[in-house]
């Protein structure tokens, strides 16, 4: 066999057409041997004789896409010290750009022997772990263009590549549940009928199956845990795994941007699959352990974890920064993908102990001339001291808002004193964000997401059902600010279904006409339930899967979400790009933004300190938006009136006359199955100012202004 010397850039292994360069970042190893496999699974060694500033290389002419390879380092195993090279175990490329293969947890895989914890285990693990793929990086991209949606003309629609179409009788069988299956025409008109402009996958990265959840016969059905950070996750392909995942990606992200969605990958850069101490070693633990991870101090054979999966990567070191970093512009620049919300985001910001907003991970993206200018979303905490960093991330960040999800949840469910805090959610969290120099478009606002009750869920139970988890329900948050509306779980009662229903559209009703980006969790359109469970991780089956066979109820909640959706998409008014005057949302201009009580007047003082007050009506002028759009022109649209009665009671509420409006025309009801106006034609009559009209107990109305 042919070795010529080859680059020490790019890292990983590069197909030219001819042959490939591999590249690998040790500073730990004193040998490093290439692996090559054949099909039948035969292992040829290859030394790599050249190293340059630590990266081991060489050049295989004749070396084609599909040949499967791994790594071998020989160096100091002294755990102690932090440092765990073995040759023999066969490790995964940390570049590879496609994975094929399980890890069957074999003895081998591991560092140490079972029956003795301290002592070296000497056995080979390639038998028993996946192999890197060498890619054809040649697609057809056509025409591909990326959508650029603004933000504040976003709407994310949160998705698992499996769970999205596992059931869908309308994709053939074979493709569901795929990279193919999430582009299908379906699923292209289901998008498009809901609004939304972004689909944010949950992670894609290919990622392994845990031990203790194969053991009990489980799976990691979310995937944070990953073990390729540019390889998409091979199980998620229909055409194969030899490389194939890669095109069907491809074509998937294509298919996504002509039909105008964006695509957004949930990325989990903070930790490995790779785990504590006593994880197994697949990759950069025994490629050089302590230059990838952070370790205790006092104890080098110990991770420091503030993500509660064993490990934290370390954000002080060059080389993670750079594989960090080299992967999301390979997603960017290979891929077509158009931003990415990162997990655990603050465990990124700590180069030394706390979190940082000056930390060089920051710099770097922000100098970025590629990563800057793509969607980036934080999920702005972690587990560790600190980790609460809501309205904490620089300019450039947008962030999954807690806070908004908390207050807007205590609200709906009729908490006390919790108006002026549902206030400032509604209209973009000024107080999160404004003193930083972000907009409203900083708040990524959401009601639910994966980790947690879907809505249908969410005013179904009072407390987590996660019992078929195995863990003694003792998994998953417990405070979750749900309502069950009168019973728990699933019920015949007319009344709770009846309060259930409106409930759901109130909660969508607040998420599309508040300030900010909204996020939709996948299926929550139509109902979907995970029958109380929330922390369905280890769920690959229906109880996480959207179930597509729609009932009557979920025909119509889909009905009213493209309803809400579309008031949203044709009215600025509902997603302006700046705040309202004021850092005070009671101090706001009237011109602008108005608040109400059920009697028309607007609200004083004391009217924002009554705890038990839980009505609240605010007026949005669609002719004071002080913005320009693309163009240059003034941004204008039609005013409307929101009125919220979060009561366990009716409530009757006068319509505001001069100088907000002499007319006003309704537009949505949640009392009402799809939102329209019960009786009513295309156009219902106008009302008066002065009318007085009876919002139902846990009931939204929304008027648009006649004149």
């Amino acid at each position: 066999m042919q070795v010529w010397p080859g680059t020490a850039y790019p890292l990983g292994a590069t197909y030219d057409g001819s042959g490939t360069n591999f590249a690998l970042f040790s500073s730990a190893a004193d040998m490093v041997e290439l692996c090559l496999f054949d099909d039948a699974g035969n292992e040829t060694r290859v030394p790599i004789r050249e190293r340059d500033a630590d990266v081991w290389h060489a050049y295989l002419p004749g070396i084609q896409p599909g040949q499967r390879y791994g790594w071998r380092v020989a160096g100091p195993y002294d755990p102690s010290s932090g440092q765990r090279c073995n040759p023999t175990k066969l490790l995964i490329d940390p570049y590879a750009k496609a994975i094929d293969g399980r890890v069957d947890w074999d003895e081998a895989c591991f560092g140490y022997l079972w029956n003795d914890h301290e002592a070296r285990n000497d056995l080979d693990s390639g038998p028993h772990v996946p192999k890197a793929v060498v890619i054809n990086p040649f697609f057809d991209w056509s025409d591909d263009r990326a959508p650029r949606t603004p933000y504040h003309e976003t709407v994310i629609y949160e998705a698992h590549v499996k769970g999205l179409t596992a059931t869908h009788p309308g994709i053939p069988e074979e493709i569901r549940g795929t990279y193919a299956a999430v582009a299908h025409p379906v699923m292209l008109e289901h998008y498009k009928r809901i609004g939304v402009t972004a689909i944010e996958l949950m992670p894609v990265h290919h990622f392994m199956q845990d031990h203790h959840l194969v053991q009990t016969g489980r799976s990691n059905y979310w995937g944070y845990n990953t073990l390729g950070f540019l390889a998409p996750h091979a199980s998620y392909s229909a055409s194969g795994t030899d490389g194939q995942q890669v095109s069907e990606f491809k074509s998937m992200v294509r298919d996504l941007h002509r039909a105008g969605l964006e695509v957004i990958l949930d990325v989990v850069y903070n930790h490995t699959a790779e785990g504590n101490h006593m994880g197994p070693t697949l990759s950069w633990r025994g490629i050089d352990n302590a230059a990838y991870y952070r370790l205790v101090a006092e104890d080098p054979r110990h991770y420091y974890d503030t993500t509660g999966t064993g490990n934290s990567l370390l954000m002080g070191s060059p080389n993670v920064l750079q594989l960090i970093m080299d992967s999301m512009r390979y997603w960017v620049l290979e891929m077509h993908v158009d931003g990415f919300r990162f997990d655990l985001a603050a465990t990124l910001a700590r180069q030394f102990h706390e979190v940082d907003r000056l930390s060089a991970f920051f710099d770097l993206v922000h100098q970025d001339p590629v990563v800057s200018q793509v969607k980036l979303i934080a999920e702005p905490w972690d587990l560790g001291e600190g980790g609460y960093q809501v309205g904490g991330f620089p300019p450039l960040w947008t962030e999954w808002n807690g806070h908004y999800r908390d207050t807007v949840r205590d609200f709906w469910r009729g908490e006390p004193s919790t108006m002026p805090e549902f206030a400032s959610r509604l209209t973009g969290s000024s107080d999160l964000y404004e003193s930083s120099g972000r907009r409203p478009i900083a708040s990524i606002n959401f009601v639910t997401a994966h980790d947690g009750f879907t809505l249908r869920d969410l005013v179904s139970y009072n407390e987590k059902h996660n019992d078929a988890n195995g863990e003694g329900n003792a998994d998953g948050e417990s405070h979750n600010r749900s309502w069950n509306c009168g019973a728990e779980g699933p019920t015949r009662k007319i009344t709770v279904n009846r309060v259930r229903a409106r409930q759901q559209r109130n909660f969508l009703t607040t998420l599309f006409l508040s300030q900010g980006v909204p996020m939709l969790l996948h299926g929550d359109e139509m109902g979907r339930t995970q029958a109380g469970n929330n922390n369905v991780y280890c769920q690959d089956n229906e109880t996480a899967w959207v179930d597509w066979r729609l009932t009557k109820d979920g025909g119509e909640l889909i009905r009213f979400t493209e309803r809400i959706s579309r008031l949203r998409r044709e009215n600025p008014v509902f997603r302006r790009r700046r705040f309202f005057q004021g850092h005070d949302v009671r101090g706001a201009r009237e011109h602008e933004i108005a608040w109400f009580r059920p009697d028309g007047e607007q609200m004083d003082e004391s009217d924002w300190t009554n705890g038990f007050a839980r009505t609240l009506g605010v007026y949005l002028n669609g002719d004071a938006i002080d913005e320009v759009n693309a163009r240059g022109e003034k941004v204008v649209g039609d005013s409307f009136l929101l009125l919220m009665n979060a009561h366990f009671d009716k409530v009757a509420f006068t319509l505001p006359g001069v100088p907000f409006g002499t007319s006003w025309r309704l537009e949505i009801d949640t009392a009402e199955p799809t939102g329209a106006a019960a009786g009513a034609g295309d156009e219902p009559d106008a009302l008066p100012a002065g009318t007085v009209v009876t919002l139902e107990a846990h009931h939204t109305v929304v008027f648009r202004k006649v004149s």
